[in-house]
């Protein structure tokens, strides 16, 4: 699970929410058969960076950052 090392209620629900946020960015970009695919691995990037962000605003804009950076390499 990819948010069981956050144990703070506000950490979590700001995970949430942004993991929500990203999915709404990018969901229009992915092939329907991909979304559950990429929404997990969409909570392992908001797992990972919810540690260094400000606010939520900054951890999904952190992940689509790394999301576009991805999809050009």
């Amino acid at each position: 699970m990819p948010f069981s090392s956050l144990t703070d209620p506000a950490d979590l629900a700001r995970a949430y929410a942004a993991l929500e946020a990203v999915r709404n960015e990018v969901k229009l970009t992915i092939p329907e058969q991909e979304h559950d695919e990429q929404r997990r691995k969409i909570a392992y990037l908001v797992a990972g960076f919810a540690p260094m962000a400000l606010d939520e605003d900054d951890l999904k804009q952190n992940i689509l950052l790394h999301i576009r950076q991805d999809a050009l390499a």
